[in-house]
């Protein structure tokens, strides 16, 4: 008699913002992809709007919005839950897609939960793009999962290195790829055919470049080629609405930038948003700053410049892209150019599956192969953790940071999520009982209200104006 069916794995993604909620959604689906997925949007200042969900393209069987230590209750509550049927069931798979502080923060009080629990989920982490600053401190931060994903050969090598320097175990650290990367070939006759008109795609970030000038600059050059290519269409992607944050904050968005120089704009100039792979399917030529959109892109085939106007500097993040080949200037894309990438560098970047990526017209590999081959070792990994916890149980959690390695550092960021020392959430101050105790808990949520209005006035209007006083 045949074995029955596999009971699909049950998994749980906690994000902080809409990018973070694509990688962590789409890297369970290259996981474990007949899972059900649990997704938590951790309640702060980035947890994305329904639009942004939307836009990201991942998708979730249930989706909640909670707080950490709601979370790190939750995820107690069904470790200790028994067997599958009693009550709420157990994950077997955790994916943690967070800045490196609340990753540090949900290692030790998840470690607090399950400190008695007889099984425990497999816990991945990762990042959701181009590490290009803070690698040390980000990898620490993340240090203490079963699995950390580097999303390239280089990426890879470099968190073992850090790991093995400061003595820390580097065996989680596994290969993979973006789990968004695949999609459509770039197809280079569709403009010859006729099918549609030569398309640049500027893809601007959030917090880079930071200042406006620098930001007004981008935006002009853009509409520049636009007046230089009257043939083509330029259109400047936007990733989030004034008053919806991301996971950078950005204070100057560029909607209100060309809401001011609306009577500069040419008839083939446009802003646009929606999901990133959707507008790839359309482009034949990916312009930005340091983007991973310009992974994407270079996955499928797609001619993509890494902007150098204002320099190759650690701060803009485009020294990430030195040795690429897609280095150029707007006034080099106003003459024609089209920057071609250079081989070594995209094997480097795990862009080269199939030995076929980069070749620029139409080459990529096909979107499923990617996945495919691109996670098997993180799925193989996955498997032999997933065995060790049917048999055995997965052995504690064990962060590099403590209080004994980092006793001046750790408190802080697990304070920030209303932890102690320990991990141990810190108890609520008592509730006021009585007839008034309704009348203050009405008023305490109106002032949290004003108070995130007033922080998000100061961040995006306030802040600005004083760093700009302050260069006069």
């Amino acid at each position: 008699m045949p074995d029955p069916s596999p009971t699909p794995l049950r998994v749980a993604v906690l994000a902080d913002s809409d990018t973070r909620w694509k990688w962590g959604a789409l890297t369970a689906r290259r996981l474990a992809p007949e899972a059900a997925v649990h997704g938590f949007l951790l309640h702060g200042r980035a947890t994305p709007t329904a639009r942004q969900l939307q836009e990201t393209g991942a998708t979730a069987e249930e989706l909640e919005e909670i707080d950490a230590a709601a979370f790190l209750a939750e995820l107690g509550k069904r470790a200790h839950s028994g067997t599958r049927g009693e009550g709420r069931e157990p994950f077997d798979l955790l994916v943690l897609s967070c800045v490196g502080g609340t990753v540090q923060a949900m290692l030790h009080g998840l470690a607090r939960a399950w400190r008695t629990a007889d099984r425990r989920p497999v816990v991945v982490t990762g990042y959701v793009g181009v590490v290009y600053e803070k690698l040390a401190d980000g990898l620490l931060l993340r240090h203490g999962a079963d699995i950390v994903l580097a999303n390239s050969p280089h990426d890879a090598e470099r968190f073992r290195a850090v790991y093995d320097g400061v003595g820390a175990d580097s065996s989680a650290v596994t290969e993979c790829v973006l789990p968004f990367l695949g999609g459509r070939s770039y197809d280079a006759g569709a403009v010859e055919r006729g099918e549609r008109p030569f398309r640049v795609v500027f893809a601007v970030q959030p917090s880079v470049p930071d200042s406006r000038v620098d930001r007004a600059y981008l935006l002009r050059r853009a509409m520049e080629h636009a007046r230089h290519h009257p043939d083509r269409e330029v259109v400047l992607k936007l990733r989030s609405k004034p008053g919806e944050h991301t996971t950078h904050v950005e204070e100057l968005p560029y909607q209100r930038l060309a809401e001011r120089a609306r009577d500069e704009q040419p008839p083939n100039f446009q802003l646009a948003y929606g999901n990133m792979g959707e507008v790839l399917d359309g482009t034949d030529l990916l312009v930005t700053v340091s983007s991973t959109a310009a992974l994407e892109s270079l996955q499928r085939g797609i001619p993509t410049a890494v902007l150098t106007d204002l320099g190759v500097r650690e701060p803009l993040g485009n020294h990430y892209f030195i040795g690429s080949g897609c280095l150029a200037s707007w006034d080099e894309l106003d003459d024609g150019h089209l920057p071609r990438p250079d081989a070594a560098w995209l094997a480097d970047q795990g862009l080269d599956l199939g030995g076929q990526a980069g070749r620029g017209t139409g080459g990529a590999v096909d979107g499923e192969d990617v996945g495919e081959q691109g996670f098997a070792a993180a799925r193989g990994r996955l498997a032999g953790l997933l065995e060790s916890a049917r048999k055995a149980g997965l052995p504690p959690l064990t962060p590099f940071y403590t209080v004994r390695t980092a006793p001046g550092y750790l408190p802080r960021i697990l304070a920030r999520h209303g932890l102690d020392p320990k991990g141990e959430p810190v108890a609520p101050a008592a509730q006021p009982t009585g007839p008034t105790a309704g009348l203050r808990r009405a008023s305490r949520r109106v002032l949290r209200s004003t108070a995130r209005g007033a922080y998000r006035a100061g961040v995006q209007r306030v802040a600005p104006l004083i760093r700009r006083w302050g260069q006069l």
